[in-house]
């Protein structure tokens, strides 16, 4: 009985040593799998910043040598379509947005706040007379603040000439605004017409070597047609970029007028008021 129990005593040590044993061969071997894919996982992390970097380092580079083979692109259409119309259609567009931008920047100082302008002079009629309002549209800027100007300067006359006098310095207003207009649409109808003269005198061009080989060659009515189409098609795109400038410009100015004919009731009401208590008195 004793043999038998020390047998089973032994056997059970033997068998919870190698439990024992196992267990801890387990926990390593998790642990080597849990090294192994921390380290898999910084890897990866590793090489995605490691691409991130490179595609970012890659980027400009790749975006300058864009810049230069459209640079080249254009260059190379420019003088397949000839230097001699290309260069004189390029020239409207320089002109074409130099008008544009004067025009835009002097519109763009037209511009005044009738709301407060209005707001002053009257305060200014209250307080100071003709005089003070007068001081007010001479110091600010702008052709309401002008025609307000020259209408209250003639109020001496009468209300009848401060309204003349209004509507007739109006019009001169109106015509600074429109200044150089006529010469941005010169430029839109000249830049295509330009493409067009090019595009004919490129077609002559191409049916004379066709007379010179004396064969009709896919080549040549080809290049021909291609150089002729350029200055065409560079005179459309200039034509189509003025054209949006000239009508933003007749937009800004359709505005302004508006504006100046609402202040412009408005201070005559202004006049009339003022009168008013002026007779009272």
């Amino acid at each position: 009985m004793k043999k038998i129990f020390v047998t089973l005593t032994v056997m059970a040590m033997l068998s919870f040593g190698s439990v024992a044993v196992m267990a801890q061969e387990a926990d390593l071997a998790s642990q080597e799998t849990t090294e192994k894919v921390a380290d898999n996982d910084e890897a990866v992390v590793a090489d995605s910043v490691k691409a991130v970097v490179e595609e970012e380092v890659a980027a400009p580079a790749k975006e300058e040598g864009d810049l230069v083979a459209f640079h080249k692109t254009l260059k190379t259409k420019f003088i397949e379509g000839g230097a001699g119309f290309m260069a004189l259609t390029l020239i409207c567009l320089v002109f074409g947005l130099a008008f544009c931008i004067e025009r835009i920047i002097y519109l763009s100082l037209s511009k005044t706040n009738t709301k407060a302008l209005l707001a002053n002079i009257e305060a200014a009629l209250k307080n100071g007379g003709i005089d003070a309002a007068l001081d007010v549209c001479r110091n600010t800027r702008g052709p309401v603040a002008s025609i307000f100007y020259q209408g209250l300067s003639r109020y001496s006359e009468g209300i009848d000439v401060v309204e003349k006098t209004v509507a007739s310095y109006g019009g001169v207003q109106l015509g600074l605004l429109e200044k150089n207009l006529s010469w941005i649409s010169l430029f839109i109808a000249v830049a295509p017409s330009l493409g067009f003269l090019g595009t004919i005198i490129g077609m002559i061009q191409a049916f004379d070597k066709i007379q010179q080989v004396g064969d009709i060659s896919a080549t040549v009515v080809a290049g021909g047609i291609k150089v002729a189409l350029l200055t065409t098609l560079l005179g459309l795109v200039i034509a189509i970029i003025l054209q949006f400038f000239y009508n933003y410009i007749l937009a800004v100015i359709e505005g302004l007028v508006n504006e100046m004919e609402d202040s412009s009731i408005s201070l005559l009401d202004i006049v009339v008021e003022y009168d008013a208590v002026q007779k009272k008195k």
